[in-house]
C-alpha cells in the first residue's frame, strides 16, 4: 500500500505544480500586453495559487479512494491516476478560462430596444 500511495502521490503532486507553473507562464506571455499587461500577471498568481489549493485537495481526496479501494492497491493506481489527470485537466482549463475572463470579461447580449409608447400600434 505504501508503494501505491507514495507513488500516487509524487505523479499528482508533480502534475499539480506542472500546470500551476503553466498557468504562470500563460499569465506572463498574456501580461505582455502594454494595456492589460499588470492585471494578467496579478490574476495569473491568484488563479495558479487557486488552482494549486483545489487541485492538491482533489489529489488527497482521490488518495483517501485507494484506500479504501476493495481491489488491490496497486490494481487502482492506474484508475486513480487517470481520475487525477482527468479532473486535474479539466481545472486546468477552467483555470485559464478564469483568467481571460478576470482581465477581459465577456460581453453581455445586446438588448432589444424598447419601442416607446407613444410609437406603439394601436390594435383596434
Amino acid at each position: 500500500m505504501i508503494t501505491a500511495m507514495s507513488t500516487y502521490l509524487v505523479l499528482s503532486l508533480i502534475t499539480v505544480g506542472a500546470l500551476s507553473v503553466m498557468i504562470l507562464r500563460i499569465g506572463r506571455i498574456l501580461g505582455d500586453c502594454p494595456q492589460t499587461g499588470t492585471a494578467y500577471k496579478a490574476a495569473a498568481v491568484a488563479v495558479a495559487t487557486g488552482y494549486a489549493a483545489i487541485g492538491t485537495g482533489g489529489v488527497l481526496l482521490i488518495a483517501a479512494g485507494i484506500a479504501m479501494a476493495p481491489v488491490p492497491h496497486m490494481q487502482a493506481l492506474p484508475v486513480a491516476l487517470g481520475l487525477a489527470a482527468l479532473c486535474l485537466g479539466l481545472g486546468f482549463s477552467n483555470a485559464i478560462a478564469t483568467l481571460r475572463g478576470v482581465v477581459n470579461p465577456p460581453e453581455a447580449a445586446p438588448k432589444t430596444p424598447r419601442v416607446p409608447e407613444a410609437d406603439a400600434p394601436v390594435n383596434s
